[in-house]
């Protein structure tokens, strides 16, 4: 990845904050995107070795003026996008009764039309063989009661990357979705909200990988699928999930 330009939304936290650490511990030049001014100062903090291939933005990415803007200075400082991960989401569990539309929209906007406003942005800093990777969830595929809004984003997020991957291979750019399962994040949270993980022996069980996931998985994925190993690789969703989606449960 030495000298990959490479810009990871929501990655100040969370599973994004693994992601940008992973890149950025391999030689790129990493911009995490974050809306939380706060976790972008601490990650200016913890990653002061780095701060020369480092390059926080605040940012909404749900807005298209917010987006522009950030685009202007990437292409300031390094004029090309190497690598785009679109991580940004925000999950809501609440009955469709009591869902409100701003609501509705919100987690679309964010989970959603983000991707597509960052991929138009970065279109003109696309050199050939870059790579998209956007960030879906088994959800997409599987569902709890309640989560509407965030499973139609997010199955919208599968339908999105098979369809860019179709409209950009043309210029040889590659398009793939990472659909995580159970990703235990609390140890890659802002200090404020940093925690010991509280988890059961079951909760780890219930996988036939036998643990809950970490955010270093997903990292691990993107590194492969932005890497030249995954050349042949487009247009595809790689579940990363311990295998609990392929599971079959029965009732004793």
């Amino acid at each position: 990845m030495q000298g990959k330009t490479v810009i990871v939304t929501g990655g100040a936290q969370g599973i994004g904050k693994a992601i940008s650490y992973a890149f950025l511990t391999r030689g790129a030049l990493v911009s995490p995107w974050d809306i939380d001014e706060e976790a972008l100062t601490e990650v200016e903090m913890e990653w002061h070795n780095h701060r020369e291939n480092l390059l926080p933005i605040h940012a909404d990415v749900a807005s298209e003026e917010s987006v522009t803007k950030g685009i202007q200075e990437i292409t300031q400082k390094w004029g090309k996008v190497d690598i785009l991960v679109n991580n940004a989401g925000i999950f809501l569990q609440k009955p469709i009764e009591t869902l409100t539309v701003s609501e509705w929209d919100r987690v679309l906007a964010v989970d959603l039309r983000s991707i597509f406003l960052m991929v138009r942005a970065c279109s003109p800093l696309f050199p050939e063989h870059a790579a998209i990777i956007n960030i879906a969830s088994t959800r997409a595929l599987m569902s709890e009661p309640h989560t509407e809004a965030y499973s139609a984003a997010k199955g919208g997020v599968l339908a999105l990357t098979h369809a860019l991957a179709i409209s950009l291979s043309s210029r040889k750019i590659r398009v793939n979705a990472i659909s995580p399962g159970w990703i235990e994040v609390s140890a890659w949270k802002k200090k404020t909200l940093r925690q010991e993980p509280s988890l059961r022996p079951i909760d780890h069980l219930q996988h036939p990988a036998q643990r809950v996931g970490r955010p270093e998985d997903i990292a691990t994925a993107c590194l492969f699928l932005a890497s030249d190993n995954a050349g042949f690789i487009t247009g595809t969703n790689l579940v990363v999930d311990g295998g609990m989606t392929v599971k079959m449960i029965y009732a004793e």
